[in-house]
């Protein structure tokens, strides 16, 4: 097979692949009893992580949003009890935010799922197949990394 037709394969099956994840997560979601969660207030529960209190300037850079965008997600959120948001005593200015009970489930589920997709996708490898798909998934993060700067 030439390069070319392997770029396109390759092409092909990496946004499926995305679009696959992304649909399966929402159906995963849409049948528990975390159904009034979307593919966004899902990875905002990620980036806020467990047993953590963040600030909102922190979780914003590492989802790559405005602080006003997170704060739109982060007040769906605690509307509907995943998060808990508190003003630091230092600086009245800074908001911190961390898991309720329920968002620390929600977040538990999540990484299960994530979990098994990994188990399946890294099951049977050996060593050197494991090392040449993680080269290849770090270059693309780099690659992707560089083009939001």
């Amino acid at each position: 097979m030439s390069i070319l037709k392997d770029s396109q394969a390759f092409k092909i099956i990496l946004v499926k692949l995305f679009n696959d994840i992304l649909e399966y997560e929402e159906n995963v979601l849409s049948t528990s009893e975390f159904k009034d969660l979307t593919n966004n207030d899902i990875h905002v529960i990620s980036a806020i992580g467990m047993n953590t209190k963040k600030n909102m300037s922190m979780i914003a850079k590492e989802l790559a949003v405005t602080i006003g965008t997170l704060t739109i997600s982060i007040n769906g959120l605690v509307r509907k009890g995943y998060v808990i948001k508190e003003r630091s005593e230092k600086d009245k200015r800074v908001v911190f935010v961390n898991l309720s009970k329920k968002g620390e489930k929600a977040f538990i589920k999540n990484e299960e799922l994530y979990d098994a997709m990994v188990n399946s996708m890294i099951e049977g490898l050996d060593d050197m197949e494991l090392d040449i798909l993680m080269s290849a998934l770090r270059k693309v993060n780099t690659w992707i990394k560089k083009k939001m700067d």
